[in-house]
């Protein structure tokens, strides 16, 4: 009885190996494609808020410090979208 539950075991493990492994095989090819929507969506982002950077600057020039740090704090969260697609 025990032999039967240990094979049983050893077949379930292999299984989920080989489950993993035919879904990594089956992500593979989408990992481009998220890398690329991922740095697409952060390079938008990053024109967005200089554009919109600009335009505060233009209509309140006094305010420009406060607006350029809020700007580069966008862009910095902007682009931690990318560094999340590529990496994850």
């Amino acid at each position: 009885m025990i032999e039967i539950l240990a094979d049983a075991n050893a077949t379930i493990e292999m299984t989920a190996e080989q489950l993993k492994q035919q879904t990594d095989l089956l992500k593979a090819p989408f990992k481009p494609i998220q890398a690329g929507l991922g740095c697409l969506g952060a390079a938008i982002g990053v024109g967005i808020v200089g554009m919109k950077g600009a335009e505060a600057v233009g209509r309140n020039p006094d305010a420009a410090t406060q607006i350029l740090v809020q700007s580069i704090i966008g862009m910095a969260l902007a682009e931690a979208v990318a560094f999340y697609a590529l990496f994850l």
